[in-house]
């Protein structure tokens, strides 16, 4: 049966439901959000004279819910114009319209009663073989379908999604006996490839996968800490990116998620999981059941583990806990040779190899955490999962973790951590041992390109599935490795197509990477079709190597900096006139110079979850790899017979002079940094690459290469005149200082061609000498230099 996915119902508008909404909305689904009648007027409504009847009151709980969670940051929506796919109503009017609805998904209280009340009435109006899930966190699913019709439960099984659904990538499916397998392999594509989400197929167990051993991990960190005496502050530090995990590590964590919900969900696994070997570490402890009786629940108490309070001199201090006395008091920054160490290295694995065998007391802690966690998930198979690397996908994707227990077990070295282990008394399971005694030592292989994980049923190693679609750099093997260097690696990916990748800190733009550029760009037109700029860092780039940019300055080497300025300009302009199709497959951070690079490919590839602009305003330059002289030419094609071009201008001028950064892909169109009905977007960042590569192959055959522009219009001193009063105007309302004036106003000489008399039409070569000049000129001001000196100070930008 095909299906289509057009129009979704959710049920419940809280915190999630309303999320999940946006999320459906993201990807361009209608979307019907359904929520309960007041049962009373506010005092607001009284003073209007409206009444329970009238419509605005009916749906009130549910407008008031979304419009809370389209103000809430970060934002839950690509762009604002995405909220009209919404359409709000209530349970008692509006429960009919969802037979128009492809999948409801019901995300209402945590009460099975209620949640089967629910169904009841959703039974009436479903249209049979449409799909039917629920969010619930901890109810088992055979519970939810008690009395349910043969169709609804063939169409039934839970589809649980993280908070916030927009950016944690987990989405679980957990099937019930009765659900047709058809719909399973649905749901599980569609997820991934639609919704953008890591599909986890789950057992109905108690908290499922993640929470189950994410929960774990933060309770047995609850109790190790005490032990250890360590404070909050310090544990965040030591639990944060140095041990791959997100920067808000444990207890900021905790804050955001809620503690309620937190203690919740370990109270149900320890009520539920009378066998668990470890059963005893998910009692609450002393402090925590304090913490939730007080109110003090995170973020939405306002107080939490932390607590944001106004000194004397009204400055904002986020106080910590002390969890001995519960009292809130100034943080204390506490140092270790093992973090220190630590920080050095930037492979993950080699970096957490140093964490554990740390020798004072920040080692002890690592040891003991990971100790703990990987002898826990040994034990969950085949409890929650058959599979291990489920386990290590539910951790990544849920907790943003970016490595899984498995996979870290494998970096430090499983036979090495065994002794280690029973001697702190976390014992492994047996299967463990029957692996390293078979000759397997590793959880994880990877094949001729291909991954794959041991099996503890065959006790073999076996093809994780999903990878046939799929293009990971990581696995490729280093036979197709084709050229490197120290910044970059150029691979070939298959059927003519090659992809370079950066590997500087942040991927950093710098002279190695703009070598590996040139070298990519004269393989792929000597003897390949086309080229893919891609990687697997945690952001695209964070654009130009600014602290070498700085050091010139200083060192006043300026025809240095004028011949890397003019290096980094060629190769964005041969990205975009190579005889062979170049794409950018840009995600998350991409700044300034790879904005720049993004900008001259023939395509973009964006993941939705791109954060791209040119941001050099902010450093006291403009953009000088040919962002400046593309948003002129970008600028001069929207100028349209009879409309005010000052108008255009100043739109592109703001973008460029306010150093805006899209939030999203989506808004990246509205910004103009990408260009409709040429550049893409895709939801999933597993199949961005592939996505990408097949769009190279598009263009491949019979690509004829563009023509240099000689015909772009620019404005001249009609131009900058608007350009210099607006500039004028902000400098003394004291909106912006005197120094941006002046690079505001160089921004816009650039933009209007410089000193002439009526509008132009000039080449692109003419824009990028006028911004290449205009850059080092800027970079020889003092007020340039210092504000490039106290960003490299604060670790805001790059030092060489």
């Amino acid at each position: 049966m095909k299906r289509n996915i057009q129009k979704v119902a959710i049920l419940g508008s809280g915190v999630m439901g309303s999320r999940i909404a946006c999320h459906f909305a993201n990807i361009g689904c209608e979307v019907l959000l359904l929520d309960i009648v007041p049962r009373e007027l506010t005092e607001k409504e009284q003073n209007l004279g409206l009444k329970l009847e009238d419509k605005s009151v009916r749906n009130r709980i549910v407008n008031d819910a979304l419009t809370n969670t389209i103000k809430s940051n970060p934002s839950p929506i690509y762009s604002k114009s995405f909220i009209s796919r919404i359409q709000t109503g209530n349970f008692d009017d509006d429960l009919k319209l969802i037979a128009e609805c492809d999948w409801t998904i019901e995300v209402v209280i945590e009460n099975l009663d209620i949640k089967k009340k629910v169904f009841t009435n959703v039974e009436q109006f479903r249209k049979p073989g449409t799909l039917i899930t629920s969010n619930t966190s901890s109810i088992p699913m055979h519970k939810l379908i008690e009395g349910r019709s043969e169709d609804f439960k063939k169409h039934f099984c839970g589809s649980h999604f993280f908070n916030p659904p927009r950016y944690l990538r987990l989405l679980e499916i957990i099937p019930t006996p009765d659900t047709d397998p058809a719909i399973v392999d649905f749901l599980m594509d569609y997820g991934s490839r639609f919704l953008g989400k890591k599909t986890v197929l789950c057992k109905d167990t108690p908290a499922f996968i993640a929470n189950r051993v994410g929960v774990f991990a933060i309770q047995a960190l609850f109790h190790t800490i005490g032990e250890l005496g360590l404070n909050v502050e310090t544990v965040d530090r030591l639990t944060g990116p140095a041990m791959g995990r997100p920067k808000s590590a444990t207890f900021r964590t905790c804050d955001v998620v809620g503690i309620d919900t937190l203690t919740f969900v370990a109270s149900i696994v320890k009520e539920n999981c009378p066998n668990d070997e470890r059963q005893d570490v998910f009692a609450i402890p002393a402090y925590l059941k304090t913490m939730v009786d007080n109110g003090w629940l995170g973020s939405k108490s306002g107080q939490g583990f932390y607590k944001k309070v106004k000194g004397a001199d009204g400055k904002s201090e986020i106080l910590a806990l002390d969890l001995e006395t519960l009292e809130y008091r100034p943080q204390n920054k506490a140092k270790f040779a093992t973090l220190e160490q630590a920080k050095t290295i930037d492979n993950l694995g080699d970096r957490t190899k140093v964490l554990y065998n740390g020798k004072d007391k920040a080692g002890d802690f690592y040891r003991s955490i990971f100790n703990q966690v990987f002898a826990y998930a040994s034990h969950r198979l085949p409890e929650i999962s058959d599979e291990l690397y489920k386990i290590d996908d539910a951790m990544k994707a849920g907790f943003g973790w970016e490595m899984g227990p498995f996979e870290t077990w494998d970096a430090i070295g499983v036979e090495s951590t065994l002794e280690a282990m029973t001697a702190a008394n976390s014992n492994a399971a047996p299967w463990i041992k029957e692996m390293l005694d078979s000759g397997c030592s590793t959880f994880y292989q990877l094949e001729n390109g291909v991954r794959k994980y041991y099996d503890v049923q065959s006790k073999s190693y076996k093809v994780i599935p999903g990878q046939e679609d799929l293009i990971v750099l990581s696995n490729i093997p280093d036979s197709k490795i084709v050229w490197k260097n120290s910044g970059t690696t150029i691979k070939d990916i298959g059927d003519g197509i090659l992809n370079i990748e950066f590997h500087t800190k942040m991927n950093t733009i710098g002279a190695e990477v703009i070598q590996g550029l040139n070298k990519a760009l004269d393989l792929a037109e000597s003897e390949y079709k086309g080229l893919v700029v891609s990687n697997e860092g945690q952001n695209f780039s964070a654009g130009a190597n600014v602290g070498m940019i700085f050091m010139m300055a200083v060192e006043q080497e300026w025809d240095e900096l004028n011949f890397g300025v003019k290096a980094f300009q060629d190769t964005m302009m041969r990205m975009r006139y190579s005889s062979v199709p170049t794409v950018s497959a840009p995600h998350n951070l991409t700044l300034g110079g790879a904005c720049e690079l993004s900008m001259h490919a023939d395509k973009v590839i964006a993941h939705a979850e791109t954060y791209i602009g040119l941001v050099e305003f902010g450093v006291g330059v403009i953009p000088g790899g040919g962002g400046t002289k593309e948003f002129a030419l970008r600028t001069s094609d929207e100028f349209k017979e009879g409309d005010i071009k000052i108008n255009q201008l100043r739109n592109r001028f703001l973008t460029v002079g306010q150093a805006k950064v899209a939030t999203s892909a989506h808004e990246g169109f509205e910004l103009g940094y990408l260009r409709q009905g040429t550049d893409e977007v895709v939801v999933s960042r597993d199949h961005q690459l592939a996505r990408a590569k097949q769009a190279c192959l598009s263009m491949a055959d019979g690509y004829t290469a563009p023509i240099p522009r000689k015909d772009i219009t620019v404005l001249g001193n009609e131009g900058l005149g608007i350009v210099y009063v607006g500039a004028h105007t902000m400098m003394s309302g004291n909106y912006i200082s005197e120094h941006d004036q002046y690079i505001s106003e160089k921004l816009g000489t650039v933009m209007c061609g410089g000193d002439l008399s009526t509008p132009t039409q000039v080449s692109e070569q003419y824009l990028l000498d006028l911004e290449r000049k205009t850059f080092v000129e800027l970079c020889m001001q003092r007020k340039t230099l210092e504000r490039m000196q106290s960003l490299v100070q604060t670790g805001k930008i790059l030092r060489n």
